[in-house]
């Protein structure tokens, strides 16, 4: 017989505190010398991402081979994963083989979430199988805005446990939960529940990551830590297009919660279109001029 979860005390978030201190994290700078690094970090963070309709094999194929390799004769890592919808994983598997890059793909009736559990949880299980070493999942918001607290975490757990040996990111739809207060109280039953990392968005609707959400979520988990030792990743998704705007959210993961968490396992970007303005920059330390946008392939 399962217990209904009990949520600990999670604190009300100051609204204007938030803002203020997410706003100053846009007027840092980096340093020259320190640029090549941080680019190089940027990019081993990113999860590059394709989930249209129209996917096809051939282009998960070619978005496979630039994570590989983002430049042809650069010395820029690869990325942290690729991430796709569960038909694709196979063929994802089969163009990364010898790599460390991992398969994440979507699941549980993405982006709505709105199927039967068994469905979802079978999904879950099939994606895994087929070879995804991550599972990005999306909450149950529909049960999350009755206060059926208990049910998300009960499904996230449930997922959590299907996943196996296979990561779980919690997918919060932070655009939908229209307060900073909601997203604090959804992140904290996305861990309690075994979450692996908790990510802000789908990327399908307008409202995607923003520094502010970002922060709150940032500082439940250290509040999490603080409290089980129990570490948690993070993951914002959407919106995130120019290196410069990564750079404000290293900085403010750093001074949030440390170097420990500036680490591909703790921290990544889902974004497409990042990768090639990091290019861009890349190829601006090396001429002192950007190379125009037509010379990278679209993802």
């Amino acid at each position: 017989m399962s217990v209904a979860y009990q949520m600990p005390a999670v604190p009300t978030v100051d609204q204007v505190e938030v803002e203020a201190r997410a706003k100053a994290f846009t007027k840092r700078s980096i340093k020259k010398s320190s640029k090549r690094a941080a680019l190089s970090l940027i990019t081993r963070m990113i999860d590059l991402t394709t989930l249209e309709g129209m996917d096809t094999p051939g282009k998960v194929r070619m978005l496979c081979q630039k994570a590989r390799t983002p430049m042809l004769g650069e010395d820029i890592p690869s990325v942290a994963a690729v991430c796709v919808y569960p038909t694709m994983v196979g063929v994802a598997k089969e163009a990364l083989e010898g790599t460390s890059i991992h398969i994440a793909a979507v699941a549980t009736a993405f982006p709505s979430g709105q199927s039967f559990l068994p469905i979802r949880l079978q999904e879950v299980r099939e994606t895994v199988a087929r070879g995804a070493d991550e599972i990005d999942m999306v909450i149950n918001r529909g049960a999350f805005y009755s206060g059926e607290y208990s049910r998300v975490y009960d499904e996230i757990a449930a997922f959590k446990e299907a996943c196996g040996k296979a990561h779980l990111k919690v997918i919060l739809e932070t655009g939908e939960l229209e307060t900073y207060d909601q997203v604090r109280k959804a992140s904290q039953i996305a861990m309690d529940a075994g979450g692996d990392f908790i990510k802000t968005s789908t990327g399908k609707i307008p409202s995607a990551a923003t520094i502010p959400v970002t922060l709150v979520m940032l500082e439940a988990i250290r509040d999490h830590y603080l409290r089980t030792g129990v570490k948690v990743g993070m993951k914002p998704a959407g919106g995130i297009r120019t290196a410069k705007q990564a750079w404000h959210y290293l900085v403010m993961v750093k001074e949030t919660l440390g170097d420990a968490w500036l680490d591909p396992d703790w921290f990544r970007f889902g974004a497409s279109s990042l990768l090639n303005d990091v290019l861009m920059q890349w190829k601006r330390q090396d001429t002192g001029n950007y190379q125009s946008d037509v010379y990278f392939s679209l993802d």
